[in-house]
């Protein structure tokens, strides 16, 4: 049984809840929009890593992390983009990677607005887990935890770590 932590749009923030919640993690993914590399360094720190880099995210960033991962965990196999919009909207080059590799799992990031949708047409869910950064429009800092095993995903939690406007600079 593997224990994945999904987050995404940190934004340079990372603060001792979401630490908290990455030490009780098999497997930790971040989907984009980190701000700073020392937001993975600390993410490491706990678990693996698969971070792919977002649309504010800078050279140094860049050259950390890729704009696509593809893995698979326990028989199930991820796609993870920043920019990825829903089903059955995805940006044409996403569909294509979908139709080739079939994913069970479809993460992204983004928007900042917490998303888990069934997508029977590609036999896979999508994933966002909203931001759990304080920068944005959001009001709520989230973030997602599940478990997989044997092929199943499970447990399926909303992390919700506070109001984005009680944040102190």
């Amino acid at each position: 049984m593997t224990k994945v932590l999904l987050l995404s749009d940190t934004h340079s923030h990372i603060d001792q809840r979401i630490l908290n919640y990455a030490q009780k993690a098999d497997v930790i993914f971040h989907a984009g929009d980190i701000g700073e590399v020392k937001i993975l360094k600390a993410l490491e720190n706990f678990a693996p890593l698969y971070a792919v880099y977002g649309n504010i995210d800078g050279q140094e960033i860049r050259s950390y992390c890729p704009k696509e991962i593809v893995v698979e965990i326990e028989k199930v196999k991820i796609l993870m983009h920043h920019i990825g919009k829903y089903p059955p909207h995805y940006p044409p080059k996403i569909q294509e990677k979908i139709k080739e590799i079939k994913p069970k799992l479809y993460f992204c990031g983004h928007s900042h607005i917490l998303k888990v949708i069934p997508d029977a047409k590609n036999h896979l869910i999508h994933m966002n887990p909203g931001a759990c950064g304080k920068y944005g429009f959001h009001h709520i800092r989230t973030m997602l935890r599940f478990t997989i095993h044997q092929g199943k995903i499970s447990n399926l939690e909303v992390i919700e770590l506070g109001l984005r406007s009680s944040m102190k600079n």
